[in-house]
Formats: structure tokens, C-alpha cells, sequence
């Protein structure tokens, strides 16, 4: 990894993407080899390997509800050695960093969940990490909790600290990642840029809507599977009176031959859109060709 690049994590349930993390960390010691950060070894847990990583964890059960944001982030410092004083100093300028700086003195027990999100951040940036893991951050987030999260990570990237960020969350990397390596039972199926992973994308399913130009009493169904034969499998995707439907290619088939072949019979192709996301269809591509 490079200074500031943000590497996403991706991998199913099970794949080690946690375990990953906690190793690289220095919270879990591998079966085997080793991980080294900056020429040290970080299974020595010495308080200058803690201070060159930042965690993130998944869940938010790791601060003490009824003290201030402010006196757990001390606490937090105080464990990285820094003296009460300077502990204080560090912990309100993280607060600011992070933008939770007017509720510093506000129980954690009262912040909501992307507020305890950003509090996560603001612990994990206490010793100014050179590299920051980052745990399913935007889990559980609304859409604007999670934007927040991922602008404040991108500045931290943009100040040179190098991110892991672990995530099932797959658009999220879109626009976000600089790389991505996908896990599997442990195992690294992929490993690349964003676009290199939507290139394995082979998308099967398509959701399309219809228009009947067939002679009265003619079902449109059985009019599309007639035309379409082997070219693929369709099927009403709403209620039977819909005009949308469910588009699965066959085997060796293109998107354009389907298409092609239903205009041919006097079915009219009014919309037309992929089911899935490119890197969803790229994930379980890849995924599933390896049985995980």
C-alpha cells in the first residue's frame, strides 16, 4: 500500500476480512507468516506498533456509555501513554477533527449511532496512525450518517494515511476505493482497481419492460419465450397484469441477442436495466467460482 491510497476489503460472510484486520492490527497473532509495518513486527505489541495503527471497529460497543465523549477519547490516549493533560489536548482536537467537538461533554450513551460512528473515528485517529483499518464503519448508517464517515476517512487518506476498509457494502466503493482485494475462505480471489473488478462482471439478469404489439389475445409471455428459445429464461417480475419482467440470459448469450430476437417477434423493448450492480454480479462471479 501507498500513503493515503484507500484499499477496500471486500468478501462474504466468513471470508476473514475481520480476522484480516485484527491481525494487522496486532489483536489476533496469525497461524502463519507475518505482518510487518514499516520493518516491525506487529505480533511484538509495543506501544510503538499500536501508535502506528488506527482501528476502526465493526460494532460500537467499545466506549463507556456513561462518561463523555470527551473522557473516553482521554481515556483512549492516556492507554497510548500521553500524559492527562496532553490526553485531554489530543482527545478535543480529535472531537474537532471529527466534528463532535459542541457534544464533547454530552454522555456516549446519548449520541446517536453515527455519532458513536464518528467518535470510533476520532479514538482510531488519536496517535495520528500511519495506516487506518476500518471495520463495516457504515453498517447500520442512513445514507447521509454514511457519506459523513467516508468523507471524514477520505480526508484522513488525503493527509497521507494509508486505509484498509473492510465492507459487504459494494457501491460504496465506487468513487471511493483506490484498489480492492476480495476474500474468499481466506483465500485473495481478486486483486486489482475498481474497474478491474467490474471487468469480471458477467451480468446475467436484466429486468426489462414490455410492450404487446402481437395481435389481440396473443399473451405476451408466451409470445417472449417462444421468440427467445434457449437465448434465455423470462419471467413476470411484477403483478400479471405488469409490463415488467425478468430477463436471465442463457449460456453463451448476449444481452444485444435477446434483445434483438424479442423486437424481431413484435415485442417492444420500452426500458431495459441491469439487475444487479456490476460489482455485485463481479463479487459472486468470483465468489462462486471458487465454492464459497
Amino acid at each position: 500500500m501507498h500513503e493515503g491510497e484507500i484499499h477496500a476489503l471486500l468478501g462474504p460472510n466468513g471470508a476473514g476480512k475481520t480476522t484480516l484486520l485484527r491481525i494487522l492490527a496486532g489483536l489476533t497473532a496469525p497461524t502463519s507468516g507475518r505482518v510487518r509495518l514499516f520493518g516491525t513486527d506487529v505480533s511484538f505489541d509495543t506501544r510503538e506498533t499500536r501508535g502506528l495503527v488506527g482501528l476502526i471497529p465493526a460494532g460500537d460497543r467499545t466506549f463507556y456509555l456513561r462518561i463523555s465523549g470527551l473522557e473516553n477519547l482521554a481515556f483512549f490516549a492516556r492507554l497510548h501513554g500521553l500524559r492527562r493533560r496532553a490526553a485531554v489536548a489530543r482527545a478535543e482536537e480529535a472531537l474537532v477533527e471529527v466534528g463532535l467537538g459542541d457534544v464533547a461533554s454530552k454522555r456516549v450513551g446519548l449520541y446517536s449511532h453515527g455519532m458513536q460512528k464518528r467518535l470510533s473515528v476520532a479514538r482510531a485517529l488519536l496517535t495520528e496512525p500511519a495506516i487506518l483499518l476500518v471495520d463495516e464503519a457504515t453498517q447500520g448508517l442512513d445514507p447521509e450518517g454514511a457519506r459523513r464517515v467516508r468523507d471524514l476517512v477520505k480526508d484522513v487518506a488525503r493527509r497521507g494515511t494509508a486505509v484498509i476498509w473492510a465492507t459487504q457494502i459494494l457501491d460504496e466503493i465506487r468513487g471511493f476505493a483506490d484498489a480492492v482485494t476480495l476474500l474468499g475462505k481466506g483465500q485473495v480471489r481478486f486483486a486489482g482497481s475498481v474497474p478491474e473488478l467490474i471487468a469480471h462482471a458477467a451480468p446475467r439478469r436484466h429486468l426489462l419492460r414490455l410492450r404487446n404489439c402481437l395481435p389481440p389475445g396473443t399473451r405476451l409471455e408466451t409470445a417472449a419465450k417462444h421468440a427467445l428459445l434457449d437465448r434465455g429464461r423470462i419471467e413476470i417480475a411484477g403483478s400479471a397484469s405488469s409490463e415488467h419482467y425478468r430477463l436471465t440470459l442463457g449460456e453463451g448469450y448476449t444481452l444485444g441477442t435477446a434483445l434483438v430476437a424479442l423486437a424481431e417477434s413484435g415485442i417492444e423493448v420500452l426500458a431495459c436495466r441491469q439487475e444487479q450492480s456490476e460489482l455485485e454480479e463481479a463479487f459472486l462471479s468470483l465468489t462462486a467460482a471458487e465454492g464459497s
